[in-house]
């Protein structure tokens, strides 16, 4: 069986003027995370907030009891440097601390927002130093970027460098209010073919038009915007988000029902030319995520 459904509203579309209070309804709404979406100008060109934000809203929504709980603080950090953060937010009030794997590729191994390094970083380092924090990990990349960047990580015979989560971005980071990218959605199926127990999370133009596409695909953590904070009764939306993703559990196929979804994205066909699911690459073996390091797998969806 899958894992279960996780619904992570961004709170990139609430209501800034009275934030605090509106993440504390979304979560007496339904939600189960807050998606909180971090830009640095430099990474993505645009700039919400960072810790100090985070520390305030933390005082509004009760931390979770375990990992990956009700009220989990599901950090998207789209930021160049991605190592400097993990502190500074840990201490605001993170719970899920997710890097871009195209920043960490090419990122500093400083470990303070003020001072830089010569050393480099890498995803394996920063994964490792993020649980070594406390916090549970995860990656997150891009449209242009494909799958397999993923397949070695996800392998690592490590533990404490495998990440807890995979994100599979259904948009180009960076504004709200774009256009569901269909195409992305055959990463998530090979992931999912791959890694059952994985918490597999979109970000990215989800909401009651594209959530059967994404459920099918094999996500399960599912971030959606404005289709929430816009929505006349949010409650009612978060509910129909979960139960099309609780309706695909239990047999562990990503196939889901053929004629569902779609909205006005023509959904489309999946592109064949991804690596099959079933074949393992070069070294790679099948990871199993024990309870210790998050046995979910989520997809974010930028909204």
């Amino acid at each position: 069986m899958s894992p279960p459904a996780i619904i992570a509203p961004s709170i990139l579309s609430a209501d800034f003027a009275s934030l605090g209070a509106a993440c504390s309804k979304t979560i007496d709404d339904g939600a189960d995370w807050l998606h909180v979406d971090i830009m640095d100008g430099h990474f993505v060109p645009n700039m919400t907030f960072g810790p100090p934000v985070v520390s305030k809203i933390r005082t509004h929504v009760k931390r979770p009891g375990e990992q990956t709980g009700k009220g989990t603080f599901d950090c998207h950090m789209m930021i160049l440097e991605p190592q400097k953060w993990v502190v500074p937010l840990q201490k605001a009030g993170c719970d899920l601390y997710t890097f871009h794997y195209e920043a960490a590729i090419s990122s500093t191994a400083s470990t303070d927002p003020v001072y830089t390094s010569a050393e480099k970083t890498s995803p394996q380092a920063l994964t490792r130093f993020i649980h070594e924090n406390g916090m549970l990990a995860g990656i997150a990349i891009k449209p242009d970027t494909p799958v397999d960047v993923l397949w070695p990580i996800l392998a690592n015979e490590h533990k404490e460098e495998v990440p807890d989560m995979v994100l599979i971005m259904t948009v180009h980071p960076g504004f709200g209010g774009q256009k569901f990218m269909p195409s992305q959605l055959p990463k998530v199926t090979s992931l999912r073919n791959v890694y059952p127990d994985l918490n597999i999370e979109v970000d990215g133009g989800l909401a009651e038009g594209t959530i059967d596409q994404a459920a099918d695909a094999g996500a399960n953590v599912i971030v959606a915007g404005s289709a929430v904070f816009g929505a006349m009764d949010p409650a009612a939306v978060i509910a129909k988000l979960r139960e099309a993703v609780e309706r695909r559990r239990g047999g562990g196929s990503a196939d889901g029902d053929k004629d569902s979804g779609g909205g006005d994205n023509d959904g489309g066909g999946m592109d064949e030319s991804f690596m099959d699911p079933g074949e393992k690459l070069p070294g790679m073996r099948i990871h199993e995520q024990g309870a210790g390091s998050g046995d979910a797998v989520g997809i974010s969806v930028a909204d």
